[in-house]
């Protein structure tokens, strides 16, 4: 059965390239459309899409907004959707960061090549993240940003890991997939996925796109740095 997508976006002309595109593949299908939070929220509830394609600047609240809302109901009703989110290269950074902590499970920049924007719809709904290499290295330019934690500051929950842990997830919060977390380890995929499923269960994190958010903002990452 093909993937069931909405469209939200507040151009009628991007939507209707949005679908052009979205169509062409024909393990994906457009169920409906929305211009604004409000509207898409009402389709998700009424047209149960496996993914929401949203602008992460939609009108009446963002693509945040919507993310919230959409993956709110969702538990609420027992539904699955997930939020993948589409972004232009002028849009501020903590845009970009407040879609990844509502729950976005992934976010590209416009200029995406059309095959990867569907690769991605088709990742996110089977479940997993994704982060186009430009918006990892914004967020990593940001959080080094911030003033430093104090020399003995533990970020939450980071005690939990164990040391190979540690390290599977700055190397996944430098955007390394699992076969070059692998590769760089010399350890085998299916141990890189265990390590990964672990991280995530110990620090409460939902997917990966949540594991960069929290290595960035706890200093796990830094420009020039293998972390902590």
């Amino acid at each position: 059965m093909p993937v069931r997508v909405l469209l939200a976006d507040g151009q009628p002309l991007v939507r209707a390239g949005l679908r052009l595109v979205v169509e062409s593949d024909p393990r994906l299908s457009v169920v409906g459309e929305a211009a604004d939070v409000r509207a898409a929220l009402s389709s998700v509830r009424r047209l149960l899409p496996d993914v929401v394609l949203t602008d992460l600047c939609l009108p009446g609240g963002g693509g945040a907004g919507l993310t919230r809302g959409a993956l709110g109901w969702a538990a609420g009703a027992e539904q699955t959707v997930r939020v993948l989110a589409v972004a232009s290269a002028a849009v501020p950074d903590g845009a970009v960061v407040e879609a990844l902590r509502s729950g976005a499970s992934g976010l590209l920049l416009r200029d995406t090549p059309a095959e990867e924007l569907l690769r991605a719809v088709r990742v996110v709904a089977d479940g997993s993240a994704v982060l186009s290499p430009s918006v990892t290295r914004r967020l990593l330019d940001r959080f080094a940003a911030l003033p430093p934690d104090p020399p003995d500051a533990v970020p939450p929950g980071l005690e939990r890991l164990t040391g190979r842990e540690r390290e599977v997830l700055r190397l996944l919060a430098r955007g390394l997939s699992n076969a070059e977390i692998a590769d760089r380890l010399v350890v085998g995929e299916t141990t890189v996925k265990t390590h990964v499923g672990r991280v995530l269960a110990k620090l409460g994190l939902r997917d990966r796109v949540q594991a960069v958010v929290y290595a960035y903002e706890n200093g796990l990452v830094v420009p020039g740095s293998g972390g902590r």
